[in-house]
């Protein structure tokens, strides 16, 4: 049975500031890497806007969208499917949540998310069908959020400057019953194919991707074994890639 592999957590150079890679590379990377897809998700802070001084909010946005832009562009020419999503810090308490299934338009209509209190932000998602799952909870200097306000928790980030202490996220998604994924946590090149998820569902368009992760029809991507008690739930990439090529 064909798999489809994609990445869930990805920076680019022009739209994350420790973004190394270019959204173009970035995708020109993943499609050698043997993904079949990638989401954007670069961060979406009040530090970055506060940088566009002086620019309306379009103009700001368009700053943020410019390494995805780029990305897709590329994806189009290749065959390598790019999606928009976000890493957003809220101000209060200070904590990154991915976002999977915004839109521009979204993006347009409420501008400085970075403000909303994470209660705010879920009824935001509920309301326009996007997905909230926090990176990496328990990495120092984050906390876990009220699990009441989440759809699921990064339980594998593959960075491999940060620790992450992947092991607590996954028991706390599995103790409040989240939405568990993975993701590379792209930054530069060292970080391709780090993470993310395969799933036996081609996913095409945002709305297919938000149908995969809501019936969570997927395992999750990591790099250093099967660190879980669980760990059926966990496909090594490099098993993955080998059992292709015997085909």
């Amino acid at each position: 049975m064909t798999r489809y592999c994609y990445d869930t957590h990805v920076h680019t150079g022009e739209s994350s500031a420790c973004g190394r890679i270019p959204g173009r590379q970035a995708a020109r990377l993943y499609k050698a890497a043997g993904y079949h897809g990638i989401v954007i998700t670069d961060h979406y802070t009040r530090k970055f806007f506060r940088h566009c001084a002086g620019r309306t909010w379009d103009e700001k946005l368009d700053s943020f969208l410019a390494g995805y832009r780029e990305a897709r562009r590329e994806g189009r020419k290749t065959g390598l499917q790019v999606f928009l999503g976000a890493e957003l810090a809220l101000d209060n308490p200070y904590n990154d949540y991915l976002l999977f299934g915004i839109t521009e338009d979204f993006l347009r209509e409420y501008p400085e998310l970075y403000k909303l209190e994470i209660m705010d932000l879920y009824e935001l998602a509920e309301k326009h069908g996007f997905l909230v799952y926090q990176a990496h909870p328990f990495r120092p200097g984050f906390s876990p959020a009220d699990p009441a306000f989440l759809h699921g928790v990064e339980v594998f980030n593959g960075n491999p400057r940060h620790d992450s202490h992947n092991r607590p996220a996954y028991h706390f998604a599995k103790k409040h019953r989240l939405k568990m994924i993975s993701g590379s946590d792209f930054h530069q090149k060292t970080d391709v194919g780090r993470g993310g998820i395969t799933t036996a569902r081609q996913v095409n368009t945002p709305e297919e991707l938000l149908r995969v992760l809501k019936d969570e029809d997927y395992e999750l991507i990591t790099t250093s074994g099967r660190p879980f008690s669980t760990a059926r739930l966990f496909t090594d990439f490099f098993d993955l890639l080998r059992s292709r090529s015997r085909r």
